[in-house]
């Protein structure tokens, strides 16, 4: 008797699976196509297209392997983490300078501790509120930008604070995605464990920035002629995976390490086509994460909570608008600047769902929570475009209706939060310490922590073994640790105070404790691997050889920091978000223009064209290829391709652009960084007064141009080259760097 055993077939065990996916990417893709067309957010589609396909809607299909699509999710966040890195970079975050930086912490904190009010004043739990605070406090980058390009705001002023404050809060936001976690797991506030969890995550980032930066860009660079395309791709999802791999195992969430590793690509000469290359995989699990939120939407619930829902949304509208528009104004911005990026940043999106995931993947959050956030972002999002729009209204508004006395100050804080501010030489020699020693202090305690875990068990039990694995430590951290003890740092400034007697002893002190530091690490590494007596005499023959070859090791820590130097710097940020906009406090700032080629103005003088006396604004400077024309004079003629870059205010950029648009000209989203710009110089020099400003030769001394001068308070924008210098008259002149920084010395 024969027994045949049937198995079930390929085709019934994907069947689930392929017609899920099938259902989720045809409801989103119509999904996104009539939010194309009614031109709402994206994300909006895909939240009701997981509404639909959810198994709360009776009137759908429905997904059936709901456990999968979690899955598909959590990758989908991976990837989105993984592409906001790869739009990051590092260097985006110095530069966006104090002016983000602030408006972003005291948005934060504000609505954190708002959040966290709300929720118990709703009666949640502590943990529900904690939640809550965080979620509330990160807007969407993905409808601000949308919001933007619809209403063609991104070249005013406000727009750039916006998108600096915006990159902080990604930053801010994946920092409190790690204390959250450390919360959700120990179920306490304890002081000492977000310390320990902070303590830690800088240890982590920055041991992987500095080993990836170092070895990443080399790798694409060598590499570079074998890649194609779907070798780039593959190579950058398996470093993006393995990041991921090392986060998770050190108990961070594993989104932050595809961020991390993200930033580090970001930096490389590569990263503009690996993120065009990443974009639809980016695009497909997105959606997925996206729909799967949708999904998560209970119209029984939201209605249940509807009161909680429409509290909530006043709470980010206002909230958000409010404690970005103090931030902003603290920030040295005026009024009508600050005010249009508190009303642009007041919604919540999708780092909110990611922190909501999180809350609920680690099951410290109420059910409810989830689609009462989705709720609140879906409504904040439908009126991101309407809160912009009243921005330059309200700012007016409160310009004549609060009391005078209050405008006046707010723009004599403005105008002096502009001002050079003076850095004290011994904050300058104190940084330089703190920095040596904190840096070169996490990466030999990362080498160490390496070395023995993984070359100390490979050579336990031989006879000479812990020698050679000492010898190996201390030859691998050596070029740390004489940075970290004996290189030289802030030569100038700590000559300067050693002249100074009563300077002389801190300034000792900084050395010798960066030298004991030193030996206590040779001596930690040593104590690793002998015993104590031996520790102690391989300590002296560490020293000895330490100090007579200084010169040695000078030079290896030179070749390990200009080859990191090298691999930082390979990639120059080619668009930035316009963060000079803020070196004026007057309306006018730089915005930059492309020549068409088939535009009207092509082969025309800048004398025949007449910008300044049409519209108001001046011409910084022309590039066209590699030639960038400083201040050109009104004989130089624009040419197909040339870039152009203009000072004016919010009203004459737009006037501009809706001038150049009738004659075929299209505008960039960034300006790239130039020797070039905008700065003001209180009038000292006496060998001004007196004269015009053609005869102060002001032009051709900075190779610039006066656009504005400000005397007694009355401010006088394009001002006529005839005009007499008087004492105590404020210039605000575009024109080199350098030639401005030596006159204003002068």
């Amino acid at each position: 008797m024969l027994l045949t055993i049937t198995a079930p077939s390929v085709t019934s065990q994907l069947q689930p699976l392929i017609s899920d996916l099938g259902l989720i990417l045809l409801t989103a893709g119509i999904a996104v196509f009539l939010f194309k067309k009614i031109k709402q957010p994206l994300v909006l589609g895909y939240l009701i297209a997981g509404f639909l396909a959810g198994n709360n809607f009776d009137f759908f299909p429905t997904v059936k392997d709901t456990h999968s699509v979690e899955i598909w999710a959590q990758i989908g966040v991976i990837f989105l983490l993984f592409s906001l890195g790869l739009e990051f970079s590092f260097k985006k975050l110095v530069k966006v300078g104090g002016t983000a930086s602030i408006t972003a912490i005291t948005q934060i904190v504000l609505m954190v501790t708002l959040g966290f009010i709300a929720g118990q004043l709703m009666g949640w739990e502590k943990m529900d509120c904690l939640f809550l605070g965080v979620i509330i406090s990160i807007s969407s980058t993905t409808i601000i930008i949308r919001a933007f390009d619809e209403l063609g705001v991104k070249a005013q002023k406000f727009a750039g604070n916006v998108i600096g404050a915006l990159i902080v809060q990604d930053i801010l936001a994946i920092l409190m995605m790690v204390l959250l976690s450390t919360v959700a797991v120990s179920q306490q506030f304890s002081g000492s464990e977000l310390f320990y969890s902070l303590l830690k995550l800088i240890f982590f980032l920055t041991i992987w920035f500095v080993g990836g930066i170092f070895f990443i860009p080399t790798l694409l660079k060598y590499t570079k002629h074998l890649l194609t395309d779907e070798m780039l791709l593959i190579l950058s999802i398996a470093l993006c995976l393995v990041m991921v791999i090392l986060a998770d195992n050190v108990g961070f969430s594993p989104a932050l390490g595809a961020f991390i590793m993200g930033s580090i690509i970001a930096e490389t000469t590569q990263a503009e086509h690996i993120e065009h290359l990443i974009k639809p995989v980016k695009d497909l699990f997105g959606a997925v994460f996206f729909v799967s939120v949708g999904m998560m939407i209970n119209p029984g619930t939201v209605a249940d909570h509807a009161i909680p829902v429409a509290v909530l949304t006043l709470v980010v509208i206002f909230g958000q608008s409010i404690s970005s528009t103090i931030g902003s104004l603290l920030s040295g911005q005026p009024l009508k600047q600050s005010v249009q990026t508190g009303m642009s940043l007041s919604q919540i999106g999708e780092f909110s769902f990611i922190i909501a995931t999180l809350g609920m993947s680690l099951k410290v959050t109420s059910d409810f929570l989830y689609p009462t956030i989705v709720a609140v972002s879906a409504i904040t999002a439908f009126t991101t475009p309407y809160m912009v729009k009243l921005g330059t209204p309200t700012a007016l508004f409160l310009e004549k209706k609060l009391p005078r006395k209050w405008v006046k100050a707010i723009d004599n804080y403005s105008a002096n939060a502009e001002a050079i501010k003076t850095v004290s030489t011994w904050q300058i020699v104190m940084r330089s310490f703190l920095f040596q020693i904190i840096f070169h202090s996490i990466i030999i305690i990362g080498i160490i922590a390496l070395s023995t875990r993984y070359i100390l068990p490979l050579v336990e039990g031989s006879k000479f073994g812990h020698a050679v694995a000492a010898l190996i430590t201390l030859i691998i951290v050596s070029p740390f640790l004489w940075a970290l003890s004996l290189r030289k740092i802030a030569i100038n400034e700590v000559s300067k105070l050693f002249e100074n007697r009563k300077q002389r002893g801190p300034i000792v002190v900084l050395i010798f404790f960066r030298m004991i530091l030193g030996l206590f690490f040779i001596g930690f590494i040593l104590n690793n691997f002998f015993s104590p007596g031996i520790a102690f005499i391989a300590l002296l023959a560490a020293l000895t050889m330490y100090f007579l070859f200084p010169k040695q090791l000078h030079a290896r820590y030179y070749r390990i920091e200009s080859h990191f130097l090298s691999n930082l710097n390979d990639r120059e940020i080619a668009k930035e978000k316009k963060n000079r906009r803020d070196l004026t406090p007057w309306d006018g700032h730089m915005a930059t223009f492309d020549i068409a080629d088939a535009s009207n103005i092509v082969g025309k003088t800048l004398e025949e064209l007449q910008m300044r006396e049409k519209i108001g604004i001046n011409i910084a400077f022309i590039r066209r290829g590699e030639i960038t024309i400083n201040v050109p004079s009104r004989n130089e003629r624009l040419f197909p391709g040339d870039e152009i870059c203009v000072i004016g205010t919010d009203f004459q950029v737009k006037k501009l652009k809706k001038y150049l648009d009738q004659n075929e000209i299209e505008a960039p989203e960034s300006v790239e960084e130039s020797d070039i710009v905008l700065q003001h110089l209180e009038l000292k020099n006496e060998s001004f007064i007196g004269k015009s400003i053609r005869e102060s030769q002001i032009r051709e001394k900075t190779s610039g141009l006066v656009v504005g001068i400000e005397r007694e308070g009355r401010r006088m924008l394009n001002p006529d080259s005839h005009l007499i210098l008087e004492q105590g008259d404020i210039l605000w002149v575009v024109g080199d760097k350098k030639l401005l920084a030596s006159l204003a010395k002068g």
